[in-house]
Order: C-alpha cells, then structure tokens, then sequence
C-alpha cells in the first residue's frame, strides 16, 4: 500500500472511530430501555427501515430537499452580487452596514410569521424563510472577501484596463473566493436547520412535517428514526459540499500546499 493510500486509510478510521463509538455506546445503553420516550436504539433502526421507503423519501425527503437547495441558491446568488456591490464601495459600505447588523441580528425563525403574510404558505414560504437566513453568512465573507483583495492585485488590474464584469470574475471573485465558500457552507448548515422549522408551520410534507406528526401521534421510534435520517442528510451534504470546495478552489488548495513545501 502506498503512502496516501495509507494516509486516506488513516483519516477514514479517524473519522468513523468517533461515531461507532457515539453508536455503539447509545445501543448498549438503551438495549433494556423501558421509557417510553427513549426507545432502544434497535426498535429505532427497525422503524428506520420500516419507515423510510422510496414512497415517503418521494413523498417527504426529496420535497425537503429541493426547498433548500432553491433556497440555499437563491441565498448564495444574492449573497455574492450583494457583496460583491457593497464590498467594492466605501460609500455604499458605510450607508448599508447599519441596516445590515440589525437584519442579521433578528433570528430567522422570529421570520416565519411574516413572510407567511406575504408569500402565504405554500412552498415559497419555506423557500423565503431559507433564503433570508442563509443570504447572511454569504453575503458579509462576500463582503470581507472583496475587502481584503491585495492593493497589489487591484492595482495590476487597473493597470491591464481589466473593467467591467471581467475584473468582477478574475479579479473580485477569484480572491474572494475562499471566503465566499466558507460563508456557503455555513449557510448550508443554517438552511438544513431552516428547512425543518419552515415545514413545522402549515405544511403537508417534508421531513420537519413527518417528524411533528409522528411527535404528535406519540409514534416515538419513528420520531427518532427521523432526527437520525436529518443527521445523516446533514453528513451526506457536508461530504458534497467538500468535493464541490475541493473542485472550485483546487487552485487555492494548490498554492497553500506549494507554500507550505517552500
């Protein structure tokens, strides 16, 4: 075996030996449970099994799923073009960053209610309440990202006559870049959670939808086995996001591994 061969190896038993652990602990401490509301771990995987099936992944998951990734990439196209304006103007930095601390500062969820006055409360509320909580963590790396593009670089721009929409993408976006991928994949974590708050009021599907109900007519391990379907999507999301990182910023992955061998 080769020696990445033998790294990757290595960071995948790293990485799985924390959650075998977290399993195996909540099997052995709930294999005799008798609560009600704490059910031994294999009666939730039973339900898991039993309740999972193609008809209510089409019927709950993949609804879920398509509300927020239209809502995650609505956030992140007015996230980047928010910040991109706003990171490039003193002027516009300065009128519109008051406004924008106390937007931030207002807890999503408290939202719920109002956007249901205006966008009623089919899918383009779930879709709204996504949004307006995960434009946030885009647009201000967006912002902090144009902020701290090298004087040097701007300057050598100008000095090419790069204008326009093309000193936009090789300039502004590229060196922000980084930053604008590190406030999308805290956006992506905000969105799940907005996800299922969305769909706790006045939906008829989706995953936040079942697990109220199966909460509600007291069906417990199929409860849980719904909060352990939410993680692993979570985990599923979380290793695409990487691969679509690792692709999109290869050229900053490279330059940070060519420094660090210098």
């Amino acid at each position: 075996m080769t020696g990445a061969a033998t790294d990757v190896v290595r960071r995948a038993l790293l990485a799985l030996t924390l959650p075998v652990v977290l399993v195996a602990t909540w099997w052995f401490a709930t294999a005799g449970s008798t609560s009600f509301y704490w059910p031994p771990l294999a009666d939730i995987a039973t339900a898991f099994t039993e309740t999972w099936t193609g008809e209510r992944i089409a019927a709950d998951v993949l609804p879920s799923l398509v509300r927020l990734t239209t809502g995650l990439a609505i956030a992140i196209v007015l996230g980047v073009a928010g910040g991109l304006l706003i990171g490039s103007s003193r002027v516009l930095r300065a009128v519109l960053e008051p406004p924008m601390e106390l937007l931030r500062a207002i807890p999503p969820p408290v939202l719920v209610p109002v956007i249901m006055l205006f966008a009623g409360i089919g899918d383009g509320m779930k879709v709204a309440v996504i949004a307006s909580g995960c434009v946030w963590p885009v647009l201000l790396n967006t912002v902090e990202g144009v902020r701290g593009v090298d004087p040097v670089l701007r300057e050598t721009a100008r000095s090419y006559r790069l204008g326009g929409a093309r000193r936009v993408r090789v300039l502004l976006l590229r060196a922000a870049s980084p930053q604008i991928m590190a406030g999308a994949r805290q956006a992506l974590a905000i969105g799940v959670i907005l996800m299922v708050i969305s769909e706790m009021f006045a939906a008829t599907n989706g995953l936040g939808f079942t697990i109220v109900q199966f909460q509600r007519s007291f069906a417990i391990p199929q409860m849980w086995s719904g909060v352990i379907l939410l993680g692993l999507i979570g985990v599923a999301l979380s290793l695409l996001f990487k691969l679509v990182e690792r692709r999109v910023l290869g050229w900053y992955h490279g330059l940070r591994a060519a420094q660090r061998k210098a």
